[in-house]
């Protein structure tokens, strides 16, 4: 890690910036041992009329979840205790990559639920909530009446399941059991 001694160098983060000797660390840093190190992305910004340094973002207004976001998202994966969810939208931004969260199951409803694959099956869309980023990992919520799968797939046939007072496959005649938003099959995508 060299330091930088000029404005405009691009740095990811950890990249050592200065020592605070020299410089007054501000938006974008960080101190570590007495050195200053970038703690983002983007592009320095060195005042050296006021010994301060700065990281300035290089990219603006990324979406990533944050507690008590509405996300919608693929069912990847799903165990006995939790699903593993695709995060493709927040509110209403679709985003260009993707985040995991996960939904343990005390999370999936109000009322006691025995076994996951009753809440969701992989292939579902899913609105969920954002309650915890604790770890770095998306700890996401159905609880509310809005919240669980917006469509769901038939586990035999994979044609869409059709809501009345249950879930059932038009196709194959599969009726099956999840933790439905209140309008399933009716949510914009």
């Amino acid at each position: 890690m060299s330091e930088v001694r000029s404005s405009g160098h691009f740095v990811v983060p950890g990249e050592k910036l200065g020592v605070i000797e020299e410089f007054i660390p501000n938006s974008g840093t960080y101190v570590d041992d007495g050195y200053i190190y970038s703690s983002r992305i983007g592009y320095v910004l060195i005042d050296f009329a006021n010994k301060k340094i700065s990281v300035y973002p290089a990219a603006r207004n990324i979406s990533v979840p944050k507690v008590n976001s509405i996300v919608i998202g693929w069912v990847t994966n799903v165990q006995d205790s939790h699903a593993t969810i695709r995060i493709i939208r927040i509110g209403r931004k679709f985003l260009s990559g993707f985040f995991t969260g996960v939904i343990h199951i005390a999370d999936v409803s109000r009322r006691y639920v025995d076994n996951m694959y009753d809440a969701f099956r992989i292939g579902d869309l899913v609105r969920a909530k954002v309650i915890s980023n604790k770890n770095n990992t998306y700890h996401l919520s159905t609880k509310e009446d809005n919240l669980g799968a917006i469509y769901a797939f038939c586990s035999q046939c994979g044609d869409l399941l059709i809501k009345r007072r249950i879930l059932k496959c038009m196709a194959c005649g599969s009726i099956e059991k999840r933790k439905t938003a209140s309008d399933y099959g009716r949510a914009p995508l």
